[in-house]
């Protein structure tokens, strides 16, 4: 079984046998002769995830030739970057949790988490050279977008710049830009021509917007089942997400409600006791800018099924429809 709904069972056996492949590579990819460096490395390897990055590079290969063995080197190389950023995101957000276990800045130090991070950058690279030059430039120009997008997310919008407008092309840069990158590859290295690598990038940006959306819905409805987070963390470290901005740009237009304005100060207090945050979650959780937040996901995963009209219809078409709209479905 594969995260990733699959319209076929062939196309699913055949990915999940592939999967299988690109994850024995990660973890030879993330090991190290250093005894430090491999146990760091290899921490958040250990720890799974649902690989969605590499499954869509597999699943865009579909549309040309699959079986070039490129595709599982760019498979990994996407899941090396984004374990990547989540060692650094983790230390940027003092998150104390990452996929149920506990985030490496918690076990062994915030320079530690940042130098393992920069570590499986390296590592990327060092395969991404051996992809060509053209992969070389995609990875670039990947990286830069996802430090701009945490440059970004760290400085906050300047003067003038709406806040949610500021918000959404961060997560375009962080999660969108990997996502985008993860579909271009498969395409590109299945041998596609340009017009169906063009077509599957803007889907991965646009469903990569809908995946980050969907979990700050997520991370007030969930139990941490589905984001392997504590309900409210970001909420704890006021880390913007779509609810708080819209309700924020609501108190701020004059327009809100006595009660809004209770909710936006309950959110600026002090949440450290457990159950200050529970009753901020839970009133974040029931205001109208949480189910306006999961529209907005289902909007993106629309543009993105929309921007698929181009493609073959097929297995691997009908793949990529139900996974934009899973997204969606678990915030629901």
């Amino acid at each position: 079984m594969t995260a990733l709904p699959l319209a076929d069972t062939g196309l699913a056996d055949r990915l999940t046998d592939r999967l299988a492949r690109v994850e024995t590579r990660l973890v030879e990819a993330a090991s190290h002769a250093d005894h430090l460096a491999d146990a760091t490395s290899r921490h958040l390897v250990s720890a799974g995830g649902k690989r969605l990055r590499p499954l869509l590079t597999l699943l865009t290969a579909e549309l040309g030739d699959g079986a070039d063995p490129r595709v599982l080197d760019a498979a990994v190389v996407v899941e090396l970057t984004h374990l990547a950023t989540l060692y650094h995101d983790d230390v940027m957000d003092s998150a104390p949790v990452r996929r149920g276990a506990p985030a490496a800045h918690e076990v062994w130090g915030n320079q530690v988490a940042i130098l393992t991070g920069d570590l499986l950058l390296a590592k990327a690279s060092a395969l991404t050279a051996v992809l060509g030059p053209q992969a070389v430039l995609v990875q670039a120009q990947t990286f830069e977008r996802l430090c701009l997008g945490q440059l970004h997310e760290t400085v906050g919008p300047a003067d003038g710049v709406d806040p949610v407008d500021h918000y959404l092309q961060v997560l375009a840069d962080k999660t969108g830009s990997l996502i985008a990158t993860s579909a271009r590859y498969g395409a590109l290295f299945g041998g596609c021509p340009p017009e169906v690598v063009d077509v599957v990038t803007t889907y991965g940006e646009k469903i990569g917007l809908a995946f980050q959306l969907a979990d700050d819905v997520i991370d007030l409805t969930d139990d941490g089942g589905l984001t392997g987070k504590r309900p409210g963390t970001d909420l704890r470290e006021h880390v913007p997400t779509m609810p708080v901005l819209l309700l924020r740009r609501l108190v701020g237009s004059g327009a809100g409600t006595a009660e809004d304005r209770r909710v936006l100060d309950l959110l600026d207090g002090d949440l450290s006791d457990d159950a200050d945050l529970a009753a901020a979650v839970r009133a974040l959780r029931e205001h109208e800018v949480t189910e306006r937040t999961r529209l907005a996901a289902e909007a993106r995963a629309n543009e993105a099924v929309d921007a698929l009209g181009a493609l073959p219809e097929g297995p691997v078409r009908d793949s990529l429809v139900l996974f934009a709209r899973s997204l969606v479905e678990r915030s629901a």
